[in-house]
């Protein structure tokens, strides 16, 4: 259509050739039918196949927004009014926070909790009487979000599992994932997911209905963010400050953290890499969204230092005395399970993980065996069972699986419009919270392209934790001397210490190298 609207029609006041300006008029909407029909063709053609998506995802270092991936999704239709008709009456559960809270972050702990409809939801955020909304007339929509979050489609949708195929994971090159391997967020304006990271695979997520405001931190920030295991919770490492309104006197060393802030529109999706730090908060009055967790190799040794986090922490709370204990049970795990079954948790992951040691080694004498790899289902919150055996460990955490092509390690990431990485944050700007800057996509490619952010980009593999014992010494004076004047050490802080990801990792390192003499 650029070429048709530069054709210039006839000048005023010139004689006209008979029909000219008819002849000029047919140009033009021919053009437009050419421009359209190229239009047209252009859009059914996805920008990467399977086979080169997933390569972009299992070489990205960095978080990246996919462009035109998903435009013939039928989960594209999946709003929430349009759920609330599938759903027919079914209830389910919501989290109630605070708009304007504190500078502490609104755990799941410290939140109340709602069992309503979403026909119910949608009536409370669009003000309806209390009658039609009745089980959120305690709470004032202007004042309180709702957040039905981590909603394991296979279970809400169990008795219409027809609908997993609306999600095709398949076109980013993981053939047989769909709904099934999916996770349901809605929520309302100010919904939020608290700073954390999770300990196992790397996300892909796509946006529905709404837009979502997400702030991520790289692996190598994981020191600035102050982990804390409290409250537990398997496969998640929260961080102590509220992203958005930093309390930089208890906190000092966020000040040197580096945010990536990016705003997700419907029908993008975000690529989130292991271990990277993400607070998720809803822009409009309603959002949906969905993802699927993709595990990896990695997730080995993860399991083993998820299995140790749980054996100390488990222990030691449990040791609390009762008038003393707080809620330091995330309300997504059941119990507090008993030491005896927590470690044999813990040598089944070790024998898991060698398991899988020989296997990779075997593999790598023989490349024949490098064509196929194992994937296990979507599930981020992987919660053991009470009876668990260490010999039935891998059936537990293994309960589906998918067999596809490896794919290959990209030297170069095909940034530009239908890939868009997402930048970091200028340091002053996020030292005072990380929701005072953002851009849309064209400035995030345009600062891109100009290089103005090179020495930011993560250039080879990050781990979660760095090797720089420094500055864990240095988080550890600045709380110290923030907190001189307060009580003596509570069993948090002496478990902030134990369990820090830096000391599980070496305690991992240990007790893997004893199991392997």
């Amino acid at each position: 259509m650029a070429e048709a609207a530069a054709l210039d029609p006839p000048l005023p006041g010139k004689r006209k050739q008979r029909g000219g300006k008819e002849i000029w008029f047919l140009l033009v909407i021919a053009r437009y039918d050419l421009d359209r029909h190229s239009s047209t063709k252009c859009e059914d053609v996805k920008p990467f196949t399977p086979e080169k998506a997933k390569e972009i995802v299992m070489s990205l270092q960095q978080p990246a927004v996919f462009c035109n991936m998903v435009f013939n999704w039928p989960v594209l239709h999946w709003n929430a009014k349009y759920l609330s008709e599938v759903l027919d009456g079914r209830t389910i559960r919501f989290r109630m926070g605070m708009k304007k809270g504190d500078t502490a972050p609104q755990f799941e702990t410290k939140c109340s909790y709602v069992e309503a409809t979403l026909e119910e939801f949608l009536a409370w955020t669009s003000g309806q009487p209390t009658s039609v909304s009745r089980p959120f007339s305690c709470y004032d929509s202007s004042e309180y979000w709702a957040y039905a979050d981590y909603k394991y489609i296979a279970r809400i949708f169990e008795d219409k599992t027809e609908i997993f195929k609306d999600i095709m994971w398949s076109d980013f090159g993981f053939p047989g994932r769909n709904g099934k391997e999916s996770t349901l967020w809605i929520g309302s304006a100010g919904a939020n997911t608290p700073c954390h990271l999770d300990s196992y695979g790397c996300n892909l997520v796509l946006q529905i209905q709404g837009r979502k405001r997400w702030h991520l931190f790289p692996p190598s920030n994981t020191t600035f963010l102050y982990p804390t295991r409290i409250p537990y919770e398997e496969s998640s490492i929260f961080s102590k400050v509220n992203i958005v309104s930093p309390d930089l006197r208890h906190y000092p060393q966020f000040r040197k953290a580096q945010a990536h802030v990016v705003t997700l529109n419907p029908g993008q999706v975000l690529f989130v890499p292991r271990h990277w730090w993400h607070y998720v908060e809803s822009v409009d009055p309603i959002t949906v969204s969905i993802n699927s967790w993709i595990e990896l190799d990695a997730d080995h040794k993860a399991r083993v230092e998820e299995a140790i986090t749980r054996t100390l922490v488990c222990a030691i709370k449990s040791a609390e005395t009762p008038s003393h204990v707080d809620a330091w049970l995330n309300p997504t795990e059941v119990e507090a399970t008993s030491h005896e079954i927590n470690l044999q948790y813990l040598n089944g992951a070790i024998s898991a993980y060698l398991e899988y040691q020989t296997v990779t080694v075997s593999e790598d004498r023989d490349p024949s065996t490098h064509d196929t790899e194992k994937e296990a289902s979507s599930c981020k919150r992987r919660k053991i069972q009470v009876n668990t055996k260490p010999e039935d460990y891998k059936s537990e955490t293994h309960e589906a699986g998918f067999t596809v092509v490896k794919a290959k390690k990209l030297e170069k990431i095909p940034f530009g419009v239908h890939l868009i990485p997402v930048l970091p944050q200028s340091q002053e700007a996020s030292s005072v919270g990380a929701g005072a800057v953002e851009s849309d996509s064209r400035d995030l490619l345009s600062e891109n392209e100009e290089g103005h952010f090179g020495k930011s980009r993560c250039t080879g593999k990050q781990s979660v934790m760095s090797n720089d014992c420094e500055t864990l010494a240095d988080q550890t004076d600045s709380d110290s001397t923030a907190n001189s004047s307060q009580m003596a050490i509570s069993t948090n802080d002496l478990l902030d210490c134990l369990v820090n990801p830096q000391v599980i990792t070496l305690v991992a390192d240990l007790l893997l190298e004893r199991e392997r003499v």
